[in-house]
């Protein structure tokens, strides 16, 4: 009789940071959203769609890329996303205080369509010019 392995959860990070596996991603460094402050909580995935949406849309012009990353503390729901806009988490989106370890970078993905993309950053602009794109940190 075999009995069932123990499977750990993956979590995705999406951005244009140059990291290697070993590397922290850590609170208080440039964020990919907001780019008057730094902010108090690193974010992440367990969706690989989640964090292309994370790469797609991080600012600066170098490379999209998406980490493999390991928490290295505490685990919170995401309320920019779960208690805004999709209730219950569907998109397994996350956040924590202490640093996110980066584990592997993930190299063969597919982005969004064109059009896709560029419903979401016009959304996203729309939301600017009304005021509405804060970041509950």
């Amino acid at each position: 009789m075999s009995q069932a392995g123990v499977f750990s959860q993956s979590y995705f990070h999406g951005t244009k940071a140059d990291l290697r596996p070993g590397d922290f991603i850590e609170v208080g460094r440039a964020s990919n959203f907001a780019t008057d402050r730094p902010l108090s909580w690193v974010y992440f995935s367990s969706t690989l769609d989640a964090a292309i949406w994370g790469a797609e849309l991080a600012t600066g012009g170098e490379r999209q890329r998406i980490y493999v990353v390991e928490p290295t503390g505490p685990v919170f729901d995401d309320p920019n996303l779960t208690d805004k806009k999709f209730p219950g988490n569907p998109t397994m989106s996350y956040r924590s205080r202490e640093p996110l370890k980066i584990i592997a970078e993930v190299t063969r993905w597919q982005g969004h369509a064109p059009d896709q993309l560029k419903a979401m950053k016009e959304g996203l602009a729309r939301l600017a010019q009304e005021g509405r794109n804060t970041i509950i940190d």
